[in-house]
């Protein structure tokens, strides 16, 4: 398996692309591309851990690209290096005002072109590592509380056809008490792990505390959520976890709830909790939808 990272190498001149993978190719992938157009277009295809940008490009110069970078949410981490013949102050301003972190000069100086890539991509998986821990719950890498309500919030923002999903692990406390805290969480990781397979890849999953998490997404309709978090609990229901020589199985209730015009996310998971609830009351393991 590649673990090299790779970086995109934008430059309309193919002599200086023929350069950077001489000097950078042993120890990463490097893609080419030789114009602004083709750069997007391959960020689009493949991911990208650093690009090398040139400023000075025909119909789109670099300034440009990189500005369309950074107004997506997919690649606007991406560090961007401006590789440049230009040194006056105001280009190289411009470049930091755009959101490059760095910029390298031509003719390229192979020992500093090395080291500043190695540098930012460190930096940036530093980065990365940071933000991840401070999103995430550190038992089951889904995201935290949080984060969770940042998300749901964005999402809420600018999604019309929501919906929220409350779930619970039912009579976790008697896991707990019966098997022990470490059994416990091998249950919370196996139910997560059950969820987070069977949810639609533009949902929203987290951990609010516990043996309680939540799930907000779009969806086309609620018939289409309900057979979702059907399966979801079907799958769940025939899980099977060891505990010494016995076999153990657990069960989740959940609520489900849709947004309305006028509501905020504390209501739309209010009611969420509220079927839950009723999920609970009327005997466990099934969902139930609270309008």
């Amino acid at each position: 398996m590649d673990t090299k990272q790779t970086i995109l190498a934008v430059d309309d001149e193919k002599i200086n692309l023929n350069i950077l993978i001489d000097l950078l190719g042993d120890d990463y992938n490097v893609i080419v591309a030789t114009s602004g157009q083709k750069a997007l277009k391959q960020v689009e295809k493949k991911k990208i851990d650093l690009i090398l940008l040139d400023i000075m490009m025909p119909e789109m110069d670099g300034y440009e690209v990189c500005n369309i970078l950074k107004s997506q949410d997919s690649t606007k981490d991406i560090p961007i290096l401006f590789i440049t013949a230009k040194t006056d102050d105001e280009s190289i301003v411009k470049g930091f005002e755009m959101g490059g972190v760095d910029y390298i000069t031509k003719p390229f100086r192979p020992i500093e072109l090395q080291a500043r890539v190695k540098t930012h991509l460190k930096l940036s998986q530093t980065l990365k590592s940071l933000d991840y821990m401070a999103s995430r719950d550190p038992m089951t890498g889904i995201y935290n509380r949080r984060r969770f309500f940042d998300l749901a919030q964005n999402m809420l923002d600018s999604t019309t056809n929501l919906f929220a999903v409350m779930i619970d692990i039912d009579k976790f406390k008697l896991i707990n008490d019966n098997y022990g805290h470490p059994f416990g969480d091998i249950v919370i990781k196996s139910v997560v792990n059950t969820v987070s397979k069977n949810l639609p890849q533009n949902a929203i999953f987290g951990r609010l505390g516990g043996e309680e998490f939540a799930i907000i997404y779009e969806a086309e309709s609620l018939e289409d959520v309900k057979n979702d978090v059907e399966l979801i609990r079907k799958s769940v229901e025939d899980l099977e976890e060891k505990y010494e020589d016995k076999i153990v199985k657990f069960t989740i209730s959940n609520g489900i709830s849709r947004k309305k015009d006028d509501d905020n996310l504390d209501e739309l998971l209010k009611r969420a909790d509220e079927a839950l609830y009723e999920a609970k009351e009327s005997g466990r393991n099934r969902v139930c939808f609270r309008s």
